[in-house]
C-alpha cells in the first residue's frame, strides 16, 4: 500500500496533558465504565488493511472473551490498521482497552477520531486526532486500558481508531478491543403530521411553517 506515509511527525495530540482531568465533571448517572459492546453497530464495523476479511470486527468481543486468542486481526500490506466503529446511539467514551501479543507485532501508536467515518490511509496521517496514545509493548499477556479525555469523547456516534505503527514488525496483531463508557438513546425530534382532508393546503398557510411539512394533494 504505497500510499501509506510514515514520514509525518507523530506529535499530534501531545502537549494537551493539562486537559487530562476531565473526569471530575458532573456526577455520572450510575453507568460509569459500562462495557459498550452491545452498543456497537457490529454489522457496520469496518477494518482497513485486515489480512482476513471480517477479522477486525471479530476482535470487538464481549468483555468476558478478552483473553480468547482464537479471534484476532492481523494487518495485511504493512503494519497499519484503521477501525471504523459506529454505535447504535450516543456514547460517552471513557476508555479503550487493548490486548495483543507482546513484541514487534504489538501496536505502538493509537489515534482516535470522533465522528469521522470517511478516514482512510490517504487522509488519516494528516488529520489531527481527537486523542493519541503511546501504547505499551509488553503487557505480559494481559489487557492494557487507556483512558480518554472524556470531554472530547461525549455524545459521539462513531469512533475511528488508527494504529499507525508497531514496534518493528512487518504486520500488526490485535486480539481484543474493548470500549467502556456510557450510552444514551438517540433523541429524535417528534414528527408532526398534518391531516387536512378535502382541503387545499394553499388556503391554510401558517406563518413560519414550511410547506414541505404539509401533505401533498393532487
Amino acid at each position: 500500500m504505497s500510499h501509506h506515509c510514515h514520514d509525518e511527525a507523530h506529535a499530534h495530540g501531545h502537549g494537551h496533558d493539562d486537559h487530562d482531568h476531565d473526569h471530575d465533571e458532573s456526577p455520572d448517572s450510575g453507568l460509569v465504565h459500562e462495557s459498550l459492546y452491545q452498543r456497537i453497530d457490529h454489522d457496520n464495523v469496518t477494518c482497513l488493511n485486515e489480512a482476513v476479511p471480517g477479522s477486525g470486527r471479530s476482535v470487538l468481543k464481549p468483555w468476558h472473551e478478552k483473553m480468547d486468542d482464537t479471534k484476532f486481526v492481523e494487518s495485511d500490506a504493512d503494519e497499519q490498521l484503521i477501525f471504523r466503529i459506529p454505535f447504535t446511539g450516543l456514547v460517552k467514551l471513557k476508555s479503550i482497552t487493548l490486548r495483543n501479543d507482546s513484541g514487534e507485532t504489538a501496536p505502538r501508536k493509537m489515534k482516535a477520531f470522533v465522528n469521522k467515518d470517511d478516514l482512510d490511509f490517504d487522509n488519516a496521517e494528516s488529520t489531527v486526532p481527537t486523542q493519541e496514545w503511546d501504547l505499551v509493548e509488553d503487557t505480559h499477556g494481559q489487557v492494557a486500558e487507556y483512558s480518554t479525555r472524556v470531554a472530547k469523547f461525549s455524545s459521539i456516534r462513531s469512533l475511528t481508531l488508527f494504529f499507525s505503527e508497531n514496534f518493528g514488525g512487518e504486520t500488526t496483531k490485535i486480539s481484543f478491543i474493548g470500549l467502556k463508557g456510557e450510552f444514551s438513546e438517540l433523541k429524535r425530534d417528534p414528527i408532526i403530521t398534518v391531516y387536512e382532508l378535502q382541503a387545499n393546503p394553499a388556503d391554510h398557510k401558517v406563518p413560519g411553517i414550511n410547506d414541505a411539512l404539509l401533505p401533498e394533494f393532487e
